[in-house]
């Protein structure tokens, strides 16, 4: 295998360098918030598994860019609401990190939970199962 010019590690730290950190007790603090909306990029299978926070929205990682462009045929209007502070998150705060910085690199503002849903129960957050679908 060929040597990677730049490991997902490295892209992650890169991220985290310019992009807002929002600890799990802030965002817990926040969770009833009607200004913040809570976006979880997880594959369907993990929130089946761990449960979801509850009014989150769920923008599957591989749609988040096509669902808040307006110009995409896949836009969401739920990306489009003016004054809310939209924070991403994933299991550990890796894939949320990537995409709240390239999201940023597209003009949309955004922070991300930096442990992750991890730690969201351990700290109090409310969960919330989601029913299997076949």
């Amino acid at each position: 295998m060929n040597k990677l010019k730049r490991t997902s590690a490295e892209m992650v730290r890169a991220a985290r360098d310019r992009i807002e950190e929002i600890e799990t007790a802030d965002l817990i603090a926040r969770v009833d918030d009607p200004d913040v909306v809570i976006v979880d990029i997880r594959d369907i299978r993990e929130r089946q598994r761990t449960g979801v926070i509850p009014g989150a929205v769920h923008a599957p990682r591989g749609m988040v860019e096509f669902w808040v462009d307006p110009d995409s045929p896949y836009y969401k209007e739920v990306f489009g609401q003016s004054g809310k502070t939209y924070v991403f998150h994933c299991a550990s705060g890796w894939r949320s990190a990537l995409t709240v910085a390239t999201l940023q690199d597209m003009g949309f503002e955004a922070a991300h939970l930096k442990e992750g849903f991890s730690t969201w129960a351990d700290q109090g957050g409310p969960v919330e199962q989601v029913e299997k679908s076949d």
